[in-house]
């Protein structure tokens, strides 16, 4: 039996809010973020876990600042430090489009740090790699299209898209793989990628592009014993109460709203062959708010916007976000100065103005648009919105010719 720690996504560089702490010089939300990478480091060493597995993503991008290099390093070195065999997956956050570039955690591959595998491609880990422990390891780093042809199977191939030319040699190597597995030792898929089926957390701020996909029957193999997991920021398993466990662990910390309502943590697993056993430990975070409220006109401004704030202690240290829906022109009714003091013991404080325009709030849902045409609707648009009538005319002069399909290029 092997104990597995599995983690993934810290992105520990993530500092959108808050302040910075007067003695480290540090973001507050960075000391968030390596509160909860202490954490995970001492369990693996206070519990004496045999292997631990990071899924990658280890900062926001591929050149993080030296400072953060520093504090990322001083964790892994107490892994280090204890023997505990760590593998380190390069996500994509992690590296550069050019194979030529160095990764982001490149520093512990270069120095030959004892116990630390980084891994930047894909690779069978067994015993002779991972100082005698006894399981052997798939390692699926993130797969750029530079990368491929470190792929062993990335043949010539008619496909045109580069994801699914990825996809297709991810597949192929994984498939070719099992059959090197040795059917005595517990067996561990290790990848940082999307698997199709997954539920996505909303960290779209530090996501772009269409991912590259995994075929769900890919990584349920039960040839695997256990399959950790990183890139998607939500905890999951993917194959729940079946073998092999296939987990997303989740980010170590919120990195924006859009994960207000996520739990975070990490997985440790009792892995053997053919039987795994994991729990998900989960991490004390910073809470976030995420609050909401429409004004109206007939409303009452600073009651009902102080009304939408919660009591003062339930805001303290909390990433307080206050989003304000109104109408044109009640810009001037709304006194920050006044939210914001009653929200002094929230760690961060801020709103998000969404005006409305003055069509919407005027014609409300009753109103007759359906029986306009196009043409209307926009004149009537333009005057509601003070557009002088001589740029109104030239303004519907160029939607009729939009409208009507003139000045559009002959199909080839």
């Amino acid at each position: 039996m092997i104990k597995l720690l599995h983690f993934a996504d810290a992105h520990i560089d993530i500092a959108n809010y808050g302040a910075h702490d007067p003695h480290t010089g540090l973001p507050l939300r960075v000391m968030d973020f390596l509160k909860s990478l202490d954490t995970i480091v001492d369990t693996a060493t206070e519990e004496q876990v045999d292997l631990v597995i990071f899924a990658g993503d280890a900062y926001k991008d591929r050149s993080p600042a030296p400072t953060f290099q520093r504090e990322w390093g001083r964790r892994i070195m107490r892994l280090s430090r204890a023997k505990i065999p760590t593998i380190l997956l390069t996500g994509n956050h992690d590296i550069a489009p050019s194979q030529q570039r160095a990764h982001a955690i490149q520093e512990f591959d270069t120095l030959e740090v004892p116990y630390v595998h980084v891994v930047y491609q894909p690779a069978l880990l067994g015993p002779n790699e991972l100082d005698g422990l006894p399981v052997q390891v798939l390692t699926i780093p993130w797969i750029t299209r530079s990368g491929l042809a470190a792929l062993q199977d990335a043949a010539p191939t008619e496909e045109k898209d580069p994801n699914k030319i990825i996809e297709n040699a991810i597949a192929n190597l994984i498939q070719a793989a099992i059959q090197d597995l040795d059917p005595t030792l517990p067996a561990i898929l290790a990848a940082h990628a999307s698997i199709s089926g997954a539920v996505f957390g909303h960290e779209q701020t530090i996501k772009l592009g269409r991912d590259v996909l995994l075929p769900p029957g890919l990584v349920r193999n039960p040839r695997f014993d256990y399959v950790a997991l990183g890139h998607i920021h939500r905890f999951q398993d993917l194959n729940p109460g079946a073998h092999p466990p296939v987990v997303y662990p989740g980010s170590i910390e919120r990195v924006d709203f859009g994960e207000a309502r996520e739990e975070k943590g990490f997985v440790v697993a009792e892995v053997s062959k053919g039987e795994t056993h994991y729990t998900w430990r989960k991490l004390a975070i910073r809470p976030f708010l995420d609050l909401a409220v429409r004004l109206e006109e007939s409303d009452s401004v600073r009651k009902k916007l102080l009304a939408a704030l919660p009591e003062e202690e339930a805001m303290r240290d909390a990433v307080v976000r206050l989003s304000i829906t109104y109408p044109n022109g009640m810009e001037a009714l709304i006194d920050e100065a006044e939210l914001r003091e009653k929200a002094h013991l929230a760690f961060d404080f801020r709103t998000s103005r969404h005006p409305q325009s003055d069509i919407r709030a005027r014609l409300g849902e009753s109103s007759e648009t359906e029986s306009k045409t196009p043409e209307e609707l926009l004149e009537m648009y333009w005057t509601l919105n003070q557009v002088k009538p001589e740029e109104q005319q030239a303004l519907l002069a160029l939607a009729r010719q939009i409208l009507s399909g003139e000045g559009e290029e002959p199909e080839n």
